[in-house]
């Protein structure tokens, strides 16, 4: 089984980046970030023409998250239990299914902006509503994994250069704890081996010069179980699909499985 997870950064423009992207590297299961649309806006018909099911959740024109399968979807959950809102509005930042035997959550953790902005609160109260929904689904013994856009680098070695994220959202300690917490709960980090550079990162700005020097951030990542994680074959980030006219700031990352 192939299974990616993908922040996209708004499905609408990117949707022919994606639907080709489907076609060549051909994942049974694609988690999707930040689709930047409503879910009964997100193009539906051209992705399931390609062999898909969607299960997708949009509120509007940020955020948004969904799930493709070529696998079979079910039980899906749209939405974190007891999730925290921010400024009085949910915002759409998970989606779970059931596919093929394994179930995935996609997930875009909020950015936190800085450490002395409300958002910076709401991210960590966040990541502990992330934290029980993990927790009571992990009582089944089938494979399971959390993908998405986690907007936390867990080291210093998943930035570039750790002196230019001083008091900076991403890095501090309070974030890379509660993925801490996440992994003690019995999750491995499914670590992408680097196809160029020294570290895989899976997102560099648009500033220029930012991609072709690495100036990058491993903040998308794979966290699975026990019966995930020992399943995996491979693994790596898509450096392909961030080139080109008009990407996404963000690589997809693939994990094969042997499942």
């Amino acid at each position: 089984m192939r299974i990616a997870t993908w922040n996209v950064n708004s499905i609408v423009p990117r949707l022919p980046r994606v639907l080709d992207w489907l076609e060549k590297t051909a994942p049974d299961v694609l988690c999707l970030q930040e689709v930047k649309t409503t879910t009964e806006k997100f193009p539906l018909a051209e992705v399931e023409a390609l062999g898909y099911e969607v299960a997708a959740y949009g509120l509007g024109r940020w955020n948004g998250v969904g799930i493709v399968s070529r696998v079979g979807l079910s039980d899906v959950v749209r939405g974190l239990p007891g999730e925290p809102q921010f400024d009085g509005a949910s915002e759409a930042r998970a989606v779970g299914a059931t596919c093929g035997g394994v179930r995935v959550w996609s997930v875009y953790v909020p950015n936190g902006r800085e450490p002395d902005n409300p958002h910076y609160g709401y991210k960590l109260e966040w990541l502990e509503s992330l934290h029980s929904l993990v927790s009571s689904e992990l009582s089944s013994s089938g494979p399971f994994a959390v993908l998405g856009d986690f907007n936390v680098a867990p080291t210093d070695a998943d930035v570039w250069d750790i002196a230019a994220f001083a008091e900076s959202t991403h890095v501090t300690p309070a974030e890379r704890e509660a993925l801490a917490r996440l992994r003690k709960l019995g999750l491995s980090d499914v670590f992408p081996r680097p196809l160029k550079y020294d570290h895989p990162f899976t997102y560099w700005d648009y500033r220029a010069g930012n991609f072709p020097n690495n100036k990058g951030m491993r903040i998308d990542l794979v966290y699975g179980n026990e019966a995930f994680a020992s399943a995996v074959t491979d693994s790596y980030v898509d450096r392909e699909a961030r080139k080109g006219k008009g990407p996404s700031d963000h690589a997809p990352i693939v994990v094969d499985l042997d499942l």
